[in-house]
């Protein structure tokens, strides 16, 4: 139980809640549910009323967050704690972290007053730097009218080359962080995209791959031997699971798990992107910690749309001899203007149906792709769930309210999961998540409760630790309803 739920049930308590004679465990809980229903529905009626909804969510128990990038997790003021951990420091010009051990050296010789890069403490004692740090590593004061302006998609991609040499580094620390945060706002399962499956260049299929007319399949299967018997290639696979099983020691508890997706990066050349699917492919069969296989990037960028549909086919030849690896792929990230209209029109349709993904993230394209009606269809049926990224789509895209496809997706009978994708640099939280769903989109308590236990349902995870996961989210529920219920009759006693 956390912290906020024993706050509610002491009020509780102090309202006098605990002295009645209760029925029936089972008819307490679906009158403490009732409550909870009518209390959620009055903070939503005509005007939402966001700082309740604000505590409501926070208090609430959320299942899991399935789409969490973990460096994108980390709230930038704890990047800067870091810096002196890797004997790095921050160029106080570009804002750039600088690890070259020569260099850090020579401007610690120098007085501080001529100093350039900067520790840790030096950022955090110079407001100047340090205010704009956070606007360079994270999106802090975008929307307050900060001093620095570039395009939103921009602001947001950019932000990871920042902090990149020490998001690389201190995972256990990072994961404990994101543990502690996802407790603290009642959270039971993170299921976040770790680190890039590793990687090999191979020129000749990236020369074939350009040149066009050759057989995708077969320029695939030879480079896939190849991967197969390198033994280099094989060991990095093997380094990359030690250092999950390093970084996740002691993370899972009684109360909370996490389990990790493999990612690939779409912006590299086409034989890296293999390989890093192979790699990827190969932990997640390997290891029960790595549960998936995900691609990520900025999607509109000139390489990811060239080479988006040989990404799926790729996926697709993996599959095949990966049957059990379960994907969550990144795809229709993209609204009007991203790109010409016709490279609106495949993304979700090809993710789902050529590369066979399990879960959509984002998929707010999906009005304009050809086969629209299709791929709501084909969800629903085979139960696959798209991850509804609010905050993020608001922020990237401009995609928000109405203009949101989950109005879609809730329409034809679509699962969808609430998440938060990169809540560090877009500055919240899931509970805020939830807030903007309520406060938009008006959906009943039964439908928020749904959304959070279908966080577990699609989560890509043994069926054994669903049924755990979800037994927990039961009895968290059990409370939380308890205490909503409680707080309801206190204030109705208080009004007489």
């Amino acid at each position: 139980m956390n912290r906020i739920s024993r706050s509610l049930l002491i009020a509780v308590l102090l309202a006098g809640g605990a002295h009645a004679k209760p029925p029936a465990a089972a008819s307490l809980a679906k009158a403490n549910e009732a409550v909870t229903a009518r209390h959620y529905a009055a903070l939503i009626a005509h005007t939402p009323q966001t700082a309740e909804l604000t505590m409501f969510f926070t208090q609430m128990p959320k299942g899991a967050d399935l789409h969490h990038h973990y460096s994108g997790a980390i709230y930038a003021e704890r990047y800067v704690d870091w810096l002196d951990k890797q004997g790095a420091c921050v160029d106080k010009h570009s804002y750039r972290i600088l690890t070259d051990p020569a260099v850090v050296a020579a401007q610690r010789a120098l007085p501080a007053a001529e100093r350039t890069c900067l520790s840790s403490a030096e950022v955090l004692a110079d407001d100047q730097t340090y205010r704009e740090l956070l606007q360079r590593w994270s999106s802090k004061d975008f929307n307050n009218h900060g001093a620095l302006q570039p395009p939103p998609d921009r602001q947001f991609f950019q932000t990871f080359l920042y902090f990149d040499p020490v998001s690389n580094a201190n995972y256990h620390d990072g994961l404990l962080e994101l543990k502690q945060r996802a407790v603290q706002e009642n959270v039971g399962y993170i299921e976040t995209m770790f680190k890039s499956a590793p990687q090999l260049a191979n020129a000749e299929f990236d020369q074939a791959v350009e040149q066009g007319g050759a057989d995708v399949d077969a320029l695939l299967q030879g480079w896939y031997a190849t991967l197969e018997k390198d033994a280099v290639f094989n060991r990095s696979v093997s380094n990359y699971l030690a250092v999950i099983d390093a970084a996740h020691a002691g993370i899972d508890d009684a109360g909370f798990t996490m389990r990790f997706q493999a990612y690939v990066l779409r912006l590299l050349p086409p034989s890296r992107v293999f390989a890093s699917m192979v790699a990827g492919f190969k932990a997640a069969s390997q290891d029960p910690l790595v549960v998936g296989v995900n691609i990520v990037g900025q999607e509109s960028q000139a390489v990811s749309m060239r080479d988006y549909a040989l990404h799926m086919r790729m996926f697709k030849f993996l599959k095949a001899r990966y049957p059990n690896v379960k994907l969550a792929l990144h795809a229709g990230e993209l609204a009007l203007g991203d790109v010409p209209p016709e490279g609106l029109s495949f993304h979700i349709d090809q993710a789902l149906n050529v590369a066979g993904a399990d879960r959509i993230g984002h998929g707010i394209d999906l009005a304009h792709e050809t086969n629209a009606i299709g791929i709501m269809r084909t969800m629903r049926q085979k139960g696959v769930a798209v991850e509804i990224n609010l905050t993020s789509n608001a922020f990237i895209s401009g995609v928000k309210g109405e203009d949101h496809p989950l109005t879609m997706y809730r329409k034809y009978g679509v699962p969808y999961v609430i998440s938060t994708d990169d809540a560090g640099v877009t500055r919240h939280n899931l509970a805020n998540e939830y807030v903007l769903f309520a406060s938009r989109y008006k959906p009943d308590y039964a439908e928020v409760k749904q959304a959070s236990y279908n966080s577990l349902r699609y989560a890509f995870l043994p069926e054994r630790d669903k049924q755990r996961l979800k037994a927990q989210l039961d009895a968290r529920y059990a409370v939380f309803e308890a205490a909503i219920a409680g707080l309801d009759a206190a204030q109705v006693r208080a009004k007489h």
